[in-house]
C-alpha cells in the first residue's frame, strides 16, 4: 500500500515548515552517534559569465561546475570511538551517511538526504572552559561527492 501524498502547498492553505530539531544521521558502523548539529548541506553551481559577440552591453550565464561544500557533524563528546575510528588518519574510508528529518513528533521520517562517497576531512575538538558549563562538543567534518534528496514517497532527486 502506497503512503498519502503530502497536501500541495497552495495559496491560502499554511503547511508547517519541519523543525530543525527533528533529525537524526544514519552513518553505516556507527551506532554511538548523538548528533546535536549539522552544517553546510548544499550545492553550488559555478555561474559561467560570457558575452556574445557583438553584443557587448549583455552578459549571459551558463552553468559550470557543481560542487559540494563539506558537512559539519557536531556531536557530544562520549566514551565511543566510533567515529574516531573513522577518520583513520592516512587511510580514507567512504560511506554514504544520511541525514534523516523528522516529523514533529519525532518518530517518523518525512525527508531525507543522503550523502555520496563521504570521508571525514577534518575532526576538530571541544572548546574546554573551566568556566563554563556547557556540552563538550566534538565536530567531525565529511567530504563528499555529491548529495541526493529523498522525499517522503521514496522518490529521489540528485543534486547535480
Amino acid at each position: 500500500m502506497s503512503e498519502p501524498a503530502a497536501p500541495a502547498s497552495q495559496p491560502g492553505v499554511s503547511v508547517d515548515p519541519y523543525r530543525a530539531y527533528n533529525f537524526k544521521l544514519l552513518i553505516n558502523g556507527v551506532t554511538e552517534g548523538h548528533f546535536t548539529e549539522v552544517r553546510g548541506l548544499g550545492v553550488q553551481i559555478e555561474r559561467i559569465s560570457y558575452r556574445e559577440a557583438g553584443t557587448n552591453t549583455v552578459v549571459r550565464a551558463i552553468p559550470g561546475r557543481v560542487t559540494y561544500p563539506p558537512v559539519k557533524l557536531l556531536y557530544g563528546l562520549t566514551d565511543s570511538t566510533e567515529l574516531w575510528q573513522w577518520l583513520s588518519i592516512g587511510r580514507v574510508n567512504r560511506r554514504n551517511p544520511s541525514i534523516v528529518m523528522l516529523d514533529p513528533s519525532g518518530t517518523t521520517e518525512v525527508l531525507r538526504w543522503n550523502l555520496a562517497n563521504a570521508w571525514p576531512e577534518a575532526w576538530f575538538g571541544p572548546d574546554l572552559d573551566a568556566m563554563s558549563r556547557e556540552l563538550a562538543i566534538e565536530c567531525l567534518v565529511l567530504a563528499h561527492e555529491g548529495i541526493e534528496r529523498v522525499g517522503p514517497s521514496g522518490s529521489a532527486t540528485p543534486a547535480g
